[in-house]
């Protein structure tokens, strides 16, 4: 019954009978519902895009997995490091110590978080793409040197063509005599090699500088504030990371890239969502166009009902008939959206012919990724909004009661 059914409307559908106006009408809601499914491909697979460089530009400062202290704020190195870096799936650690510091620079301040880094964190966070200025290197010969963020840089005017150091104070732990408030502070000085720009919360907050340097600007001897993991290749971040926890111990907290920027990443789900249920409000609305043509195919279908109730047909199956049509248009737009989608996005991505405005971006076009769970949660919404229109249209224009008067 199925397949006649589909029979029936494949007929009424592309037949050319007296009822062209119908078929122009089911050829308008076609267009009607391909519109909003490109529309829906195009602006996911944009975000996707964006989302990717976000995603990407934080790997250039946030490592695979962090180990972080459940209380305090600094652990000891040696132990933790070495359960760590025997958990399968570790390639590599780096010990990190990072505390807040006042910075002056040729008579200007400001407060920055200080992060001192090991020889080992190159090797997990590719640090030297962010450099806008200067070099990546934390030691000139025997000298060590900060790579500065481009805020901190512009709040005190640095220039790495200048060999004026920076002079960083951090308050020394303990008691601070009030007769003697200086000697509550301990000062280093240390030149600037280079100037990093990732994005204007991280520009603005951070310095980095060698792990010895921080140790002894803040007094923690053989301690870090946080160990970055880096994964071996093809290791799945959260399986390691269940087993890092089980090696550190209830004591240290194990954190993935996304969990660090946990806010962040729920705020980029949130709107994607909301991308999608706005164009599916869309959609539901360009659906209705559809019982505008069923509609009107019904009531110049009379006849037919009438000879195909007389010959035994039921409620079910005449209801069918027309549901499958109503399904058959919308599945002729919603592929023509699709194609219509997939195209612009191929070629957005091979020549990218749509430019971004402006000069504050790393790239010149709009970035596109398509992913086949969007495209198949597209073809879902779609199916269940315009089945369900369609299947209440046909119920309510052909009841069953009306079905039993005609075949009496």
């Amino acid at each position: 019954m199925k397949r006649l059914a589909l029979f029936f409307a494949r007929r009424y559908l592309f037949s050319r009978k007296s009822h062209s106006v119908i078929n122009i009408i089911s050829g308008v809601s076609a267009v009607a519902i391909a519109v909003p499914v490109a529309a829906m491909v195009i602006l996911l697979s944009v975000f996707n895009g964006f989302s990717g460089i976000v995603r990407d530009m934080y790997r250039g400062f946030d490592p695979d997995l962090v180990v972080l202290p459940a209380g305090g704020k600094v652990f000891g190195d040696s132990l933790v490091r070495a359960r760590v870096g025997a958990v399968p799936g570790v390639a590599v650690t780096s010990g990190v110590l990072e505390d807040n510091a006042l910075i002056e620079y040729r008579g200007r301040q400001f407060i920055a978080t200080v992060r001192g880094v090991d020889s080992a964190y190159s090797r997990i966070v590719p640090f030297d793409g962010l450099i806008t200025d200067g070099e990546a290197g934390l030691w000139f010969g025997d000298m060590p040197q900060a790579v500065v963020g481009q805020g901190v840089a512009y709040a005190l005017g640095v220039r790495t063509a200048l060999y004026d150091p920076l002079r960083v104070y951090a308050p020394r732990r303990g008691r601070i005599s009030s007769l003697l408030p200086v000697e509550g502070y301990r000062r280093r000085d240390i030149g600037v090699g280079g100037v990093f720009a990732l994005e204007a919360e991280t520009d603005g907050k951070y310095v980095m500088v060698p792990l010895d340097f921080a140790r002894g600007l803040f007094g923690y001897g053989g301690q870090l504030s946080g160990l970055y993991v880096g994964l071996a290749p093809g290791a799945n971040a959260r399986a390691v990371r269940e087993a890092v926890a089980a090696a550190a111990g209830p004591e240290f907290r194990v954190l993935t890239r996304e969990e660090q920027k946990a806010s962040l990443y729920r705020i980029m789900v949130y709107e994607k969502w909301g991308i999608f249920f706005i164009i599916l409000l869309v959609l539901v609305v360009a659906s209705f166009s559809v019982v505008g043509s069923l509609a009107m195919l019904i009531i110049d279908k009379r006849k037919d009902i009438a000879t195909i109730i007389t010959l035994g047909g039921d409620v079910r199956f005449v209801q069918r008939i027309f549901v499958t049509e109503g399904m058959l248009i919308a599945s002729l737009g919603a592929a023509a959206g699709l194609v219509l989608g997939l195209a612009f996005c191929w070629a957005q991505q091979a020549f990218g012919f749509i430019a971004l405005q402006g000069q504050t971006f790393l790239l010149d076009a709009y970035p596109v990724e398509v992913r086949a769970g969007d495209v198949a949660g597209v073809i879902v919404s779609f199916a269940v909004v315009d089945y369900l229109i369609a299947r209440l249209t046909v119920v309510r224009m052909i009841p069953r009661r009306t079905l039993r008067l005609n075949k009496e």
